[in-house]
């Protein structure tokens, strides 16, 4: 049976070279009071999705625990999956504490500090969004099309038609055009749609 209240840690790098980083991340953290025992670790860049350290840490602990981290950045790979991730533990009554700058989602001080957190970080969302919608829109209006950019051109497409025609297999078209099959089968078939 454990014991209710405890301070969990979590240290998080983004290389393996940064090693000395992580000792000096649980160092900060044991001194802050975790359990040594208690300290998750992932060594894996803030922009991924899985943490598995950070899972494992958060499936640990329970009501009234607190999650310590040296940094915010710690936490996510942005403002908003930060103040996210805080807002998913509070609703699991955990709390948060970061040791730089001073943190403790405990105080309803630094609670109102949280929020004001989180409504700029869903601002910068709202603006990324609107930013990317103007981009799109501009682009079209130039006559650009959003996407990658096309593997052959329509002269290639007819040219490729003919040589399948004429017995040609996808896979020698698919060499001597330096492109995959698949673009090889989506050029066919666009031909075709446009006969």
């Amino acid at each position: 049976m454990r014991c209710s209240r405890l301070l969990i840690g979590y240290a998080r790098v983004s290389t393996s070279k940064q090693g000395l980083s992580l000792d000096t991340q649980r160092e900060a953290l044991i001194d802050a009071g975790c359990d040594e025992n208690r300290i998750y670790s992932d060594t894996i860049s803030g922009t991924k999705w899985q943490r598995p350290g950070l899972d494992d840490a958060l499936a640990y602990m329970r009501p009234d625990d607190t999650l310590v981290v040296t940094r915010l950045d710690r936490l996510g790979r942005n403002l908003v999956d930060t103040v996210n991730t805080i807002a998913d533990l509070a609703e699991r009554d955990i709390n948060v504490k970061v040791l730089e700058p001073a943190l403790d989602t405990s105080r309803p001080a630094d609670k109102v500090v949280l929020n004001v957190m989180a409504s700029l970080a869903e601002w910068e969302r709202d603006l990324l969004i609107e930013r990317t919608r103007e981009g799109v829109a501009y682009a079209r209006s130039q006559g650009r099309v959003a996407g990658p950019k096309p593997k052959l051109n329509s002269e290639q497409k007819k040219q490729i038609n003919r040589l399948f025609q004429s017995g040609e297999s996808v896979s020698a078209l698919a060499r001597s055009f330096q492109v995959s099959r698949p673009t090889i089968y989506r050029a066919l078939e666009r031909t075709d749609n446009d006969a």
